[in-house]
């Protein structure tokens, strides 16, 4: 008799034996609760999601062409995308570079060129095209295009299908996704904690911008301000801090040190990140979990930081550094250094659904970074329960625009600030 079959004698036997014992059927009920309740808890197969059916939008063999790609400015900062299809399917994405809007739609606008007319389910054969049909490749901008137009391709695929992105990515890893706010002060932290998140980023607080030698009271005030979130959160909850690679290297070891005893959930960006020796050398210099990748793009972005040792948590945005066909190798990349993904993203909901959808098929994810749920962008915003959004189960994306709310916050001109030393005058990072 096989392992499987003996336990499964074995466990009637003993449920019929609680049968014939006073109080067996509450004991036996009480167990056939338990069973489902933790099988609820570990398959997200199980639950509501099991009952909603979505009927595939297209059959076998129907044909579907691309039309035309439309981009819309969105308040506050971001650029929506449309891409419009002849079979009625409308796919949602995110490009954007922040402060470059319409550069970004202006390249979208070029690659329009390219997709109309063609099939839309041929995502990754589109995302090679659209790379390398370029003598320059890469860069913020042109990734970032095919970033959004990569979503709202997937978006495409999974709406035709009937299914969610994540499906079509291999199935769930996880039922739901974990999910970060910011928050820079104690009061900020409590009100989040109370809105259900669990965990939380910061940045290093400061009175002016750093400079490239720092005082030792620069470093105690960054140091205090920290010990005073972690006082507010607890010690079960997690807080990381952003460095913004606007920290040098020789404070940025200085202020590692000094943030030590309060356990950062992991520092990110400690220096610029194109210095990726330097931040190697610091990686090695802490046990704190260095994080970086908001600013990096494709697959190739990465290697070197995955080889140098320089990250253990990467964080590739998914409006810039290659949508979700691209994102998802670099997860895979990372999964064979050891190294968590923890998506960046200080954008729309669109993008939030995109790293929704990735974190749901990929094993080594970590956290979700949001900074809006899409309440008045979206028809059903996210909810945070207990710091986790529930892993969504409508096809493509899972996500509808609400274009009534939409319709008054079209438009805008978000420019990057334009910071300066205020002793000299001199340029200082954003």
């Amino acid at each position: 008799m096989s392992t499987t079959k003996a336990y499964s004698r074995s466990r009637r036997m003993f449920l019929a034996s609680l049968l014939g014992t006073a109080g067996g059927t509450a004991g036996l009920c009480a167990l056939l609760a338990d069973d489902k309740d933790k099988a609820t808890r570990k398959d997200p197969y199980v639950g509501k999601r099991r009952k909603r059916r979505f009927q595939p939008m297209l059959g076998a063999g129907e044909k579907i062409r691309i039309t035309k790609l439309e981009t819309l400015k969105v308040q506050p900062r971001w650029l929506f995308l449309k891409v419009h299809t002849d079979a009625g399917i409308v796919g949602l994405g995110e490009p954007v570079v922040e402060g470059r809007a319409s550069t970004v739609a202006a390249a979208v606008k070029q690659l329009e060129t390219y997709l109309v007319g063609k099939d839309p389910r041929s995502v990754v054969h589109h995302w090679q095209a659209m790379y390398r049909h370029a003598f320059y490749r890469g860069g913020p901008v042109l990734t970032s295009a095919i970033s959004g137009i990569d979503m709202a391709l997937w978006d495409i695929k999974g709406k035709a299908l009937g299914v969610p992105v994540y499906e079509l990515l291999g199935g769930p890893t996880r039922s739901r996704v974990r999910v970060y706010a910011h928050a820079s002060t104690p009061e900020a932290i409590r009100a989040r904690s109370e809105e259900g998140f669990t965990a939380f980023k910061t940045g290093v607080f400061k009175h002016r911008p750093a400079r490239i030698v720092e005082t030792p009271g620069f470093v105690k005030r960054a140091a205090k301000r920290f010990e005073e979130l972690r006082e507010a959160a607890g010690d079960e909850r997690d807080i990381g801090i952003d460095f913004h690679g606007a920290i040098s290297p020789q404070t940025a070891k200085l202020l590692i040190k000094a943030l030590e005893p309060y356990q950062p959930m992991f520092i990110e960006e400690p220096v610029q990140c194109q210095n990726v020796d330097v931040m190697a050398d610091i990686a090695r210099g802490t046990h704190l979990p260095i994080a970086t990748g908001e600013r990096i793009f494709t697959k190739w972005g990465f290697r070197e930081l995955l080889e140098k040792g320089a990250a253990s948590i990467l964080q590739p945005d998914m409006c810039h550094a290659g949508g979700i066909t691209e994102v998802r190798l670099i997860a895979g990349m990372a999964e064979s250094y050891y190294a968590a993904i923890a998506p960046h993203n200080p954008l729309g909901p669109i993008s939030l659904a995109a790293g929704i959808q990735l974190a749901g098929a990929i094993p080594n994810f970590l956290c979700q970074e949001q900074v809006h749920l899409g309440d008045g962008y979206i028809k059903q915003p996210f909810k945070v329960r207990d710091g986790y959004i529930d892993l969504p189960g409508g096809p493509g994306l899972g996500v509808e625009l609400d274009e009534d709310a939409l319709k008054e916050k079209i438009g805008h001109d978000w420019r990057n600030p334009q910071s300066y030393d205020a002793d000299d005058g001199s340029v200082v990072d954003w």
